[in-house]
């Protein structure tokens, strides 16, 4: 039993891990493509229309990979996870099937549109199908985030006297005090992703003495959103979102920051320490007191709730990565604000394509950007742990029975071989359209 959990679960955090490497990029990718659009149509310069439709290229496979990547997803709600999709299906089918109805639709009609009508709509046109595409991802977003924000804090359900969740109230769904805050620091986490790729391609540009027009426009743009995104992501959003994890699972706060023993005159916020579980403790802690119950309480002596105050079976079942997640994500969101702030100072200053190191870091930090979103859903997964539905339905209740660990294992390994093509095939696509440019993909 331990096995078919262990299996099921591995094979879904490899399959949605690898299937969001995709719509992050594309999410925060189509608003600068509509800020691009929507500078041509102001300015009539023709360097943002084909900056927007090459960008449009890198979305389009973006895209594309994401819909490959995201139907198994779809099949394990049926083949790993039958017993939560029969038990929980009127409410979460009600959500992801209008992702799939509204936003995918929306999205992948207008994405041909861009792609193909511009001459026979007219540029005004082509600015609104840009904008519906943009609509289109990011109410696919939320429609995904509404799902998961009732997995994470259920609301207007009622369970009925065989076991099976149905919605009493609908527009308890999306008035979740969950949701908002998640789909917001989800959004911008997205669009810091999407500024360094943008950024990074620019100073790749500038870097090798090619496109350097274009690479002018896209460094300096992807700097600009990017400065405004790595902000926004920490505050408000991730501090409403943190808030928010405080209140309703309290738990995995105390997970996630490390906190072990309930601190009773405020409670200190950890910058490293290594969690030991044997002995209930941070090793090689480096900490300052009293701040972490100032930024979430702003009282400087209100207490925090430690793991101390919890059963073993309240606790997140994976208290380790769940705080490594958690700092990893934090410390890296730090980095991408203290480069993306002096990069603007330079831009300000006129400097910015000068400063080769600046321009070699912006390149490196790309993945990085990639990692912290991740990293970032894994905070919010394994402090669900070891709830499907939290605090309502366990994992172990949730899984297929007539499936076996062997059986997952084997499609495991199916997908990691399969996904490893489709990574390396997507890398030369996305690496041949950079390379090539933009004005070679205009003509």
């Amino acid at each position: 039993m331990e096995d078919m959990i262990l299996y099921d679960r591995l094979q879904f955090a490899f399959t949605i891990t690898f299937h969001y490497i995709f719509p992050q990029l594309t999410m925060g990718l189509s608003l600068i493509i509509v800020y691009f659009k929507g500078n041509f149509l102001r300015t009539q310069l023709d360097k943002y229309n084909v900056a927007a439709k090459f960008l449009m290229k890198i979305f389009a496979v973006n895209f594309t990979m994401g819909v490959i990547t995201g139907i198994p997803m779809e099949f394990q709600f049926g083949t790993n996870w039958a017993k939560f999709s029969e038990l929980t299906g009127s409410i979460i089918g009600q959500t992801l099937a209008m992702e799939g109805l509204f936003s995918f639709f929306l999205e992948s009609s207008f994405l041909v549109l861009f792609i193909f009508g511009e001459k026979l709509m007219g540029q005004k046109l082509h600015f609104l199908t840009a904008l519906l595409v943009f609509l289109g991802s990011w109410a696919s977003g939320y429609f995904i985030l509404a799902t998961n924000a009732w997995m994470q804090h259920p609301v207007g359900y009622e369970i009925l006297d065989n076991g099976k969740f149905v919605l009493e109230n609908f527009s308890a769904l999306f008035s979740n005090p969950w949701l908002l805050p998640a789909f917001l620091h989800n959004q911008m986490a997205s669009l810091v992703t999407s500024s360094f790729v943008v950024a990074s391609i620019g100073a790749f540009y500038i870097l090798s003495k090619s496109h350097i027009e274009y690479g002018k426009l896209f460094l300096s743009t992807g700097v600009f959103f990017g400065v405004i995104s790595s902000f926004l992501v920490a505050f408000p959003t991730g501090d409403w979102n943190a808030k928010n994890v405080a209140k309703y699972q309290p738990a995995a706060f105390a997970a996630m920051e490390g906190i072990f023993e309930t601190e009773h005159a405020g409670a200190e916020i950890v910058l490293i320490g290594q969690p030991n579980m044997v002995e209930k403790k941070l090793d090689n802690k480096i900490a300052v007191p009293n701040v972490l119950s100032f930024l979430t309480y702003q009282d400087w002596n209100k207490q925090i709730s430690g793991m101390d105050n919890f059963t073993e079976e309240q606790l997140p079942t994976n208290v380790p990565g769940l705080y490594y997640s958690y700092h990893i994500m934090v410390g890296l969101g730090t980095i991408f604000i203290a480069v993306m702030s002096l990069a603007f100072f330079f831009l300000w200053r006129k400097k910015l394509y000068y400063m080769k190191p600046l321009l070699w870091t912006i390149m490196v930090l790309a993945p990085f950007a990639y990692i912290a979103n991740i990293t970032g859903w894994y905070v919010a997964e394994l402090g669900r742990q070891p709830y499907l539905v939290y605090g309502l339905l366990y994992t172990s209740d949730g899984i297929s029975p007539t499936v076996s660990s062997g059986n997952t294992l084997f499609t495991l390994l199916g997908f990691i071989g399969l996904y490893f093509l489709l990574g390396i095939l997507f890398l030369i696509l996305v690496g041949k359209t950079i390379y090539k440019g933009p004005i070679a993909q205009n003509h």
